[in-house]
């Protein structure tokens, strides 16, 4: 009898034990506790890769791709070294579009949600962990006075949101664009896996294709197209713009301010992006200068809706200008909304490091928008991110020009899209040696995981100061 029982208590005293430790490294550092479930998972995907049911040919993928793979994926990027489409099973195929669904809901949800499975419950510190993928600034000790996107008490709803708008929207775009896939001549059942996998890819913003011409098929569907960007665009304003446009659709003046500097700052980047790329490929007969008027407008629409981290392409990036390769440099950097499924320094980041220097140029001392004022932490925050991302891209391409001595122009674009999870591609990824592929993949999982994150911990360091040191200016400018 005791026998019997003595594994059983074991088992069960072990198990504790882990529960324990876990709720401990949730209690101690949020962040830390998620920067390690995404390196698990980021092995996890990159052993199921290799295996040999995971390939179409049966082999053993190579550690290096299988790893790049899985950091994509994980990180929903869409960056490859192998053809997404061809090399992978269904088995592997059903890996890509799990692994982005994971990645999709954010670093510090995810371990909110591992936590909450774990411990049995949402504690003050998951609440906080959670809210901070929303707002890194939750994580500071103290009262936050100014109204947040996602209050503490609501982050059970948000997690709810997360999953019921994922797969809400992911189901009607995958009905939506199956007719487009049936007019291919694609049998039923593998058209319905096309459509499913294509609206996962697009409001996931990871870009993946799973045919081997991309949307070359779709080059002319705008039904198609539009529900694609459409997808896009849902997933990169971010889960509590979400929320608060479900709940408080009518009522746009009791907006959050983040919902409302996410949107406006979205849409000028997106018309705004549309009407640059008019103005610098209007000539460009190797992309769409010789289109008509209504189609080059609608590509340009679709390149700036897809640059920010959507990454779809219906154009080749070697033919683009220079000057418009510049432009793409940027909107992928900037990417989209926060606790989003796209990556970059977030719009809002850029709209609070515009309203800084506004407020400066008028000379006032408080940064104002939409008859609210914006604290000195945030700023102190975005800084930090901008720095933080500008920072990886530098270290990166360096290391990646000394490895494949290839063109500024080329290497740049490839580590900004990496870092921005947006997974456009000027070929670098394809060619890139054994070395090169890890260098990509650690700048795609800091740039996932690390703008967030190193947020999160600047907002936790703030602490009591019982002196002030002596004031001094340093010449600036």
């Amino acid at each position: 009898m005791l026998d019997s029982t003595e594994p059983l208590t074991t088992s069960t005293g072990s198990r504790r034990r882990r529960g324990g430790q876990i709720a401990g490294i949730l209690r101690s550092s949020p962040s830390r506790l998620a920067i390690l479930v995404f390196i698990a998972l980021v092995f996890l995907f990159t052993s199921l890769f290799m295996t040999p049911w995971a390939a179409a040919d049966g082999r053993t993928t190579h550690f290096a791709d299988a790893l790049f793979t899985a950091a994509s994926v994980v990180c929903v990027t869409g960056l490859a070294t192998v053809d997404m489409a061809t090399h992978w099973s269904v088995f592997g195929k059903t890996l890509v579009v799990i692994g982005t669904q994971i990645g999709a809901v954010g670093v510090l949800t995810f371990a909110s949600i591992l936590g909450l499975f774990v411990t049995r419950k949402l504690g003050l510190r998951a609440k906080l962990m959670a809210a901070g993928d929303s707002n890194p600034l939750r994580t500071h000790h103290g009262a936050v006075p100014e109204g947040q996107a996602v209050r503490l008490g609501e982050v059970g709803t948000l997690l709810a949101t997360v999953a019921v708008s994922t797969l809400t929207i992911e189901i009607v775009l995958g009905v939506l664009l199956l007719p487009s896939v049936l007019v291919l001549g694609i049998p039923f059942w593998d058209a319905v896996g096309d459509s499913f996998y294509y609206a996962a890819m697009a409001f996931t913003n990871t870009g993946f294709a799973p045919n081997a011409t991309g949307l070359e098929p779709f080059a002319h569907d705008y039904w198609f197209l539009t529900l694609l960007m459409i997808g896009v665009i849902a997933g990169s304003i971010g889960f509590p713009v979400i929320r608060a446009l479900t709940k408080q659709l009518r009522a746009p003046r009791r907006w959050p301010i983040h919902v409302k500097l996410t949107l406006t700052t979205s849409a000028v980047l997106l018309v705004g992006g549309a009407v640059v790329y008019i103005a610098l490929e209007a000539a460009n007969p190797r992309t769409f200068g010789d289109e008509g008027a209504g189609r080059t407008a609608f590509q340009a629409l679709f390149l700036s809706a897809m640059t920010r981290s959507g990454g779809f392409s219906l154009v080749d990036f070697d033919q683009l200008h220079g000057s418009s390769l510049l432009l793409t440099d940027m909107l992928m950097f900037i990417g989209g909304g926060s606790a989003s499924t796209a990556g970059g320094i977030k719009v809002t980041t850029l709209a609070v490091l515009f309203l800084a220097a506004v407020a400066e140029a008028r000379g006032r001392q408080s940064m104002e928008a939409f008859g609210r004022r914006i604290p000195g932490d945030v700023l102190r925050v975005a800084v930090a991110v901008v720095l933080w991302g500008a920072t990886i891209v530098a270290v990166a391409t360096i290391v990646l020009l000394q490895i494949t001595d290839d063109s500024l122009d080329r290497v740049l674009f490839e580590v900004i899209s990496a870092f921005a999870t947006c997974g456009l591609s000027s070929g670098v990824s394809a060619d890139l040696p054994e070395s090169g592929k890890y260098v990509l993949a650690a700048t795609m999982f800091l740039g996932r995981v690390g703008t967030v994150t190193i947020a999160a911990a600047l907002a936790a360091s703030q602490s009591r100061q019982l002196f002030r040191r002596p004031e001094e200016r340093p010449i600036v400018g």
